[in-house]
């Protein structure tokens, strides 16, 4: 695990908002076919808190009966309470994913004390390893070097999902813990500069989009083909960067539908994008779409 390419896969939802398994297990197995290393279920771009309780745990129900073993599946737990997330930590090992994705409680900010007993709950309540998401613009708490080296005792916190838009931070990071964590660069638009410092993958939003690109950088990076890794990143960039603004779900999600792969259908408070935004991301992935690199390799 947390090597390669993992994309945090959408929720699909019906023309009544209801959410379609069906079509939820169909993007996520479509981006196994496509070669990716693994999946985050119910992540950010998942919506995990536009669901409810129940609803959570059958979108994870369908994955784990769906795919198998086939890839590592990685549950986000995102929840607003600390009693909560130890709820659903337990009910999501219980129905068989790999790993969890676990955010400091939603809403409220804490201090690190309070960060540290949540996360340290949420890790006591279950067996699966876990990785932690650091993403201090959104979330309003930073999970800096000094928490993770009070939670280095804890066994199975083994990975660090890091959105930090600062590229030093992965350098930091790994001067400090050494290689007590796993490293996943987890902001599309700085991941490469992430895994050249040092991460072990990426936690992407655009793979949903463009999977074949992405598994094809990885694997540039793995032969250490640097050159052609930046290049399809700089391809990429355009669209990469919509992993960093608010309505990146709704991006995200119109990409999918743009490239064939999912809907566009959120729900509220967010809404599909309309007007000039929505000609704006159509036309950056028709754009990309038309100048692909693996279009490029089948020609040559």
């Amino acid at each position: 695990m947390w090597h390669g390419v993992y994309p945090a896969a959408t929720t699909q939802f019906a023309a009544d908002l209801s959410v379609d398994y069906d079509a939820t297990l169909k993007v996520q197995t479509a981006l196994v076919d496509d070669g990716v290393d693994g999946l985050i279920l119910l992540g950010t771009v998942g919506e995990n808190n536009s669901l409810s309780a129940e609803e959570k745990r059958n979108v994870l129900r369908h994955a784990v009966e769906g795919l198998g073993k086939r890839v590592p599946l990685v549950a986000g737990v995102s929840e607003m309470t600390t009693t909560a997330a130890v709820q659903y930590a337990k009910d999501a090992e219980a129905i068989g994913v790999t790993a969890l994705m676990v955010l400091p409680a939603m809403v409220y900010v804490p201090t690190a004390d309070e960060l540290i007993a949540h996360l340290r709950a949420v890790a006591a309540a279950t067996s699966l390893p876990i990785m932690l998401y650091n993403n201090p613009l959104v979330y309003r708490i930073s999970i800096g070097i000094d928490i993770l080296e009070r939670l280095a005792d804890v066994p199975n916190i083994v990975a660090l999902k890091e959105s930090a838009p600062d590229s030093r931070r992965f350098t930091d990071l790994i001067n400090q813990c050494g290689d007590r964590y796993k490293i996943m660069a987890g902001l599309d638009d700085v991941a490469l500069e992430g895994m050249l410092l040092g991460a072990n993958g990426w936690v992407s939003g655009l793979t949903s989009a463009f999977p074949q690109e992405s598994v094809a950088l990885i694997a540039a990076l793995d032969r250490g083909d640097i050159h052609e890794a930046r290049e399809i990143y700089r391809w990429f960039m355009p669209l990469l960067h919509l992993d960093s603004v608010p309505d990146l779900v709704q991006s995200i999600k119109l990409a999918e539908e743009v490239m064939g792969r999912g809907s566009e259908r959120v729900r509220m408070p967010r809404m599909v994008l309309a007007g000039e935004r929505r000609k704006e991301v159509i036309a950056m992935v028709e754009k990309c779409a038309a100048t692909r690199p693996t279009l490029k390799a089948k020609a040559a």
